[in-house]
């Protein structure tokens, strides 16, 4: 039985390769962080090993040992944990050398390449010839929240899977229903994880991730109240975020420009289509103090500053920029 939720058309198209036996030597799943990529990429493992009857059945010796990672022919390979920041080479040819030996308790190899965006030019050259002269019974599955920045030659060899978001109604009632969440703090969490799921569950069950939000909504009504002096010292904490961990930054950003947005949809006069549905008030309050025009300005200025770090522009150059983009307004 499938687990994962609102994919319908994926998981028939995988069910249907697996009756007929044409299932991809290699795939490429994309998909926003959160929205079920893995779960979906060990499901189908289950299902390619499964001993038990309607694969994956999920409660079978090989389902169960594929669900808590203990599978000798199912491998998931990601970042290492010593800070690197690319998937190596030297991980690729370990891959290698294992997709030519036979499967040693199932019927099938799995290797799960989680962040395959982030796989060196030469680890991504290296698999590429893997994926040329695929070994039988041996499946990859790519994991990836930006497919454009791979090779096209490595994407070419791959089935393509896409995972799109999953409408908030559907997320509302499957934490409610599936996980027991209160029905206001459902609607909350699927206006907050965007259509993944899988952050919405996380958030659910780690009161740490809702006061992680709190913290960092507290520092954007600063930033809006406060003045230049204070919003360049701010500035300061960003780069050092920023050297540390550029997906921090990222998800800041990400709050920031669901914030402006909420703003210009309250201006709008569609307050029931904002995200921080648990702030209307104080976007109402604050809304009053700008002109649509800068509301506009401002969630340019953030999308801007984002490509611009993307694009390993001056960290603090781009942040001091959209300190400046931003007009003072009351911070609540």
């Amino acid at each position: 039985m499938w687990q994962v939720v609102g994919q319908s058309r994926v998981v028939s198209l995988l069910q249907r390769s697996l009756e007929r036996g044409s299932i991809a030597h290699a795939y490429l799943v994309a998909g926003p962080p959160h929205v079920g990529k893995m779960t979906l990429a060990l499901e189908l493992a289950q299902a390619l090993n499964c001993q038990g009857e309607g694969p994956p059945c999920g409660v079978c010796d090989s389902c169960q040992k594929i669900a808590s990672g203990k599978h000798a022919d199912v491998q998931i390979i990601g970042l290492n944990s010593n800070g690197a920041t690319e998937i190596s080479i030297d991980q690729i040819r370990e891959i290698q050398h294992s997709s030519n030996l036979p499967p040693f308790e199932g019927r099938h190899k799995v290797f799960i390449i989680d962040g395959a965006e982030l796989m060196s030019t030469e680890a991504a050259n290296c698999l590429l010839k893997t994926l040329e002269e695929p070994a039988a019974g041996v499946i990859f599955i790519l994991l990836t929240t930006s497919g454009g920045v791979l090779p096209a030659t490595v994407v070419s060899r791959c089935q393509q899977l896409e995972l799109p978001p999953l409408p908030a109604s559907e997320v509302e009632n499957v934490l409610s229903q599936r996980w027991g969440v209160e029905q206001q703090r459902a609607g909350l969490l699927a206006r907050l994880c965007h259509g993944c799921l899988g952050w919405a569950i996380l958030a659910a069950s780690d009161e740490r991730l809702l006061q992680q939000r709190a913290e960092r909504i507290e520092g954007l009504l600063d930033i809006i109240g406060g003045d230049y002096e204070s919003r360049f010292a701010y500035v300061n904490q960003l780069v050092t975020w920023f050297s540390q961990s550029r997906g921090l930054v990222r998800e800041i950003l990400d709050l920031w420009l669901d914030w402006w947005r909420d703003l210009l949809l309250v201006k709008l006069g569609s307050n029931s289509a904002i995200t921080n549905i648990d702030h209307e008030a104080t976007l109402v309050d604050i809304a009053k103090s700008y002109r649509l025009k800068q509301i506009r300005a401002v969630i340019n200025g953030i999308q801007a500053t984002g490509e611009q770090l993307r694009q390993n522009a001056n960290p603090r150059l781009a942040f001091e920029v959209l300190m400046l983009s931003i007009p003072p307004g009351r911070g609540g």
